[in-house]
Parts: structure tokens; C-alpha cells; sequence
């Protein structure tokens, strides 16, 4: 068994966020004599395997459908068709966040454009060289 502490650190993240993974269902922890938490193991494994899909753009409801994969490597295992279908749907949302911020980032500059030929701004802005 490890402390919270140590799992953290081997697995490269903090103690905030395998209490958030506990929360959220994805890890369980046993209560030591003392009151601290204390994992399994393997629970390395399974930490790093949300972290992975994190990574991936997933967020932690998405992770929940890979529960039964977490324990081994799950970047080589199978794809199932659940699996697939919540990747390709969060892939499609991460494309409509990234096309209005795309929109919002060319607005932006085609305003600041207008303003600077029009002679109304300073540039660059505050006067800083």
C-alpha cells in the first residue's frame, strides 16, 4: 500500500488531483489506522492511464467510459465502439471550441487592424517599445 503523497509522486501528479480522480470514481482508497489514505499499487497504473486520456483531450466523464480498460495499458488495448464514439465525440467539440476561438482570434485582429490604418492607436498598445 501507498500513501497519497507517494502515489502522487510517482505518478507525477498531486494529492488534490487522485482525491478528484476518488471523487469522480476513478480510484479508490483504503483508510489507514491513522485516517490516511493509502492505494493499492496498481493504482499507479490506473493513474497514469487517466492522466494519459486527460492528455488526450478527454475530460474525466469521458474517462469514466475507459473504467474497465484503466488497469491495463490503455493506449494498446482494443478500441470499443463505446470508446470510440466518446473520443470522436469529444474531438468534434474540441473542433467547435477551437473554430469560435479561431472566429473570436480573427475578429480581434481585424478590429486592432482597422483601428491602427485608421490612426486611433498607439502601437504597440500603451506606448511600450
Amino acid at each position: 500500500m501507498v500513501r497519497i503523497g507517494e502515489l502522487a509522486e510517482a505518478t507525477g501528479t498531486t494529492a488534490r488531483a487522485l482525491r478528484h480522480y476518488e471523487q469522480a470514481g476513478l480510484i479508490s482508497s483504503e483508510r489507514a489506522s491513522n485516517g490516511y489514505r493509502v492505494y493499492d499499487e496498481r493504482a499507479a497504473v490506473r493513474v497514469r492511464n487517466i492522466r494519459y486520456l486527460l492528455a488526450a483531450g478527454l475530460t474525466l466523464d469521458d474517462v469514466r467510459v475507459f473504467l474497465p480498460c484503466l488497469d491495463g495499458d490503455v493506449a494498446a488495448a482494443p478500441p470499443s465502439p463505446t470508446g470510440l464514439r466518446v473520443a470522436h465525440d469529444r474531438l468534434a467539440v474540441l473542433n467547435e471550441r477551437i473554430a469560435a476561438q479561431t472566429d473570436a482570434r480573427d475578429r480581434l485582429a481585424a478590429a486592432l487592424r482597422s483601428v491602427a490604418v485608421a490612426g486611433c492607436l498607439k502601437w504597440p498598445i500603451g506606448g511600450q517599445q
